[in-house]
């Protein structure tokens, strides 16, 4: 486990999540029981992760292809230091996306 790290939430609940090591030239704080309090909320932490989900959308709902429905699906990793970010899957990051279609409206086609 690279260690803790405690996020607070806008209405002021505490999510503590399993954290990413960073490896800066600075190290936060941590309590008594090896927890970090992270620098920015849970919220401002998932700004990002969230920016680059509605961009993901964007690209694949306006494109040519006109699908019916978008799942993206990707790992997060939080940090205490630099919030959230896509995690690597290998050496790439790690991005699913799936397109779908639903079959032309019943009342379109001719009954059998």
């Amino acid at each position: 486990m690279d260690g803790l790290v405690e996020f607070r939430t806008g209405d002021g609940a505490v999510v503590t999540v399993e954290a990413a090591e960073e490896h800066l030239g600075s190290r936060p704080v941590s309590r008594g029981d090896g927890t970090v309090r992270a620098t920015r909320t849970f919220e401002g932490a998932l700004d990002g992760v969230r920016a680059a989900a509605e961009s993901a959308l964007r690209v694949f709902r306006d494109g040519s292809l006109k699908p019916d429905g978008v799942e993206i699906e990707f790992g997060v990793k939080l940090a205490a230091e630099t919030g959230a970010f896509i995690a690597k899957g290998t050496a790439e990051g790690h991005l699913v996306v799936r397109l779908t279609w639903s079959p032309a409206d019943a009342e379109a086609s001719p009954a059998p």
